[in-house]
């Protein structure tokens, strides 16, 4: 990838909200990595291509004993630091001041009263609104620092040691519910740090493309297609560097929406991939029998691709390099695999590649995120079924269906996820949300049919609207679409007694089911 001059490293310490700060340092149009904390101490001077550090929060507690702290070597670099939440309760402890558990915890919506109005609280109301979700608080600050902001509850808020350029807030400036948290990040990455706003995803794509030309030396590409968003884009940028050197492969797992096979392999040859077709759905399915544990058919899915895809390999290899479309949060949720952070799902590219792996990887968006890969492939010119296409977990289906897969519990939600895209298109709503499906698991109930009673499955329907997938809201669909999706699945769907709509957000559910 080309240098980006402007750029923020992101120190991670398991915070739920780190790729939050990420998304919105990009928003604001510099670029930033994400990095955890335990690796600094072997990469220190590394630092010094940054223009300034934030330090994300996280689930510890200052005082647990094997709680996560930087290399306190990071303050001597002369870099701008902002601390948010635990990075604020870090930065006081290690630099001399005190911090203790507060009496009054503060977790949601809280005001915040500004009493210094320099630097990141330039133009920000005297009082505004903030999220706060913390336990500890700073009773004392270190030599040199002043506080900046307090709350009905805690005197120190916000601090900084302005000489030193290094800052801390106790509360959340990258959750939506701080009401003026953008200006306050715009203020720490240009007042402070000096940044310019030179990220772009267009230029993106010429990094991308340079990067692959760089690692390319010849030799034969194999990569997996599934006509998702991210493979199709990587398979369309490695094609424009290694030309017919690119061997596509399909792999119908059994666990497909309905007709996407035939869909995809269309789309596809349309824009010049050509992908050989595998059916393996036998294969995939008989492995899954007898399966419940989510975490293992997500496994036993992961190996049997493996197999399936290295057979093609051996078939029509040698191939030397793997392309594959791992995204950010795929790279930082793998790293964080043992650290601060709790384990949510294993993810199917990076978490799923066997130790034993002979190819090298090329993987061009590594470095981005779901919404940034949208807009390069329209940029790409790719077509719209690609680009507005709903993003699809890895394992298919069986993210979607709780319990064992069965053919017939593949059957309805297969069936019932095409109605509730049908409805959602036939009223306009599609393109306007992250996701729409329908999961089903084991629960039954009574239902009523003519004069003829019998005990059907319960289906799910689930619409959610998002801007990356690492939080998503419920939507309010309406009550008239409601009912023509409930209407035609227990009309057209064989064993379905009635429909249910999901109002979990994500957190704490997760978007997908399983």
């Amino acid at each position: 990838m080309r240098e980006v001059v402007d750029k923020i490293a992101i120190i991670d310490f398991g915070g739920q909200y780190t790729h939050l700060i990420s998304r919105r340092v990009r928003e604001l149009k510099v670029y930033c990595e994400i990095i955890r904390f335990d690796s600094i101490s072997e990469n220190l001077e590394a630092l010094n291509s940054f223009r300034g550090i934030i330090f994300s929060g996280g689930p510890s507690s200052v005082y647990d004993e094997n709680a996560p702290l930087v290399d306190e070597r990071v303050y001597s670099l002369g870099l701008p630091i902002l601390g948010i939440c635990y990075g604020h309760q870090m930065i006081a402890l290690q630099l001399g001041g005190e911090v203790v558990r507060g009496e009054v915890k503060e977790y949601g919506k809280t005001r915040l009263f500004i009493e210094d109005e320099d630097d990141i609280f330039d133009g920000v109301k005297r009082e505004t609104i903030v999220w706060m979700s913390h336990g500890d608080m700073v009773l004392k600050l270190p030599r040199g620092f002043k506080g900046l902001a307090r709350t009905e509850n805690i005197g120190y808020a916000a601090f900084a040691d302005q000489k030193r350029k290094i800052y801390g807030v106790q509360f959340h400036p990258e959750v939506v519910h701080t009401i003026e948290g953008r200006k306050i990040l715009r203020n720490f990455l240009y007042k402070v740090c000096e940044c310019r706003p030179s990220w772009r995803t267009t230029s993106y794509i010429d990094s991308a493309l340079e990067e692959i030309r760089r690692k390319y030396s010849g030799g034969k590409v194999i990569c997996a297609v599934s006509g998702g968003l991210d493979s199709t884009v990587t398979a369309f940028l490695v094609k424009k560097v290694v030309g017919e050197n690119l061997f596509c492969v399909f792999v119908d797992n059994g666990l497909l929406r309905k007709g996407e096979a035939e869909n995809v392999i269309r789309t596809l040859n349309e824009i010049g991939l050509n992908p050989l077709y595998v059916d393996a759905s036998k294969q995939f399915l008989e492995n899954l029998k007898n399966v419940v544990n989510p975490e293992e058919k997500r496994k036993v899915i992961g190996e049997t691709f493996v197999k399936v895809f290295n057979d093609v390999a051996e078939k029509y290899g040698p191939f030397k390099y793997l392309a594959q479309g791992t995204l950010y949060p795929d790279v930082i949720e793998s790293a964080r695999a043992g650290g601060p952070a709790s384990t949510i799902k294993t993810h199917h590219n990076v978490g799923g590649l066997p130790s034993n792996i002979s190819y090298e990887l090329i993987e061009p968006l590594r470095l981005l995120y779901k919404d940034e890969v949208r807009k390069m492939a329209k940029r790409l010119g790719l077509p719209e079924s690609v680009v507005k296409r709903h993003p699809f977990p890895g394992p298919g289906l069986a993210a979607r269906i709780i319990g064992e897969v069965t053919e017939e519990k593949l059957y309805i939600c297969r069936e019932a996820s095409a109605i509730v895209e049908e409805e959602l298109k036939r009223a306009g709503l599609y393109d306007r949300v992250w996701q729409a499906f329908a999961y089903v698991g084991d629960d039954r109930a009574v239902a009523v049919l003519g004069d003829t009673r019998y005990y059907g499955y319960i289906v799910t329907v689930k619409v959610v609207s998002s801007k990356d997938g690492m939080t998503a809201d419920w939507v309010k669909i309406p009550y008239n679409v409601l009912e023509r999706i409930s209407t035609r699945i227990t009309n057209e769907v064989k064993n379905v007694a009635s429909v249910s709509y999901c109002i979990s957000s994500k957190p704490p559910a997760t978007i997908e089911p399983q």
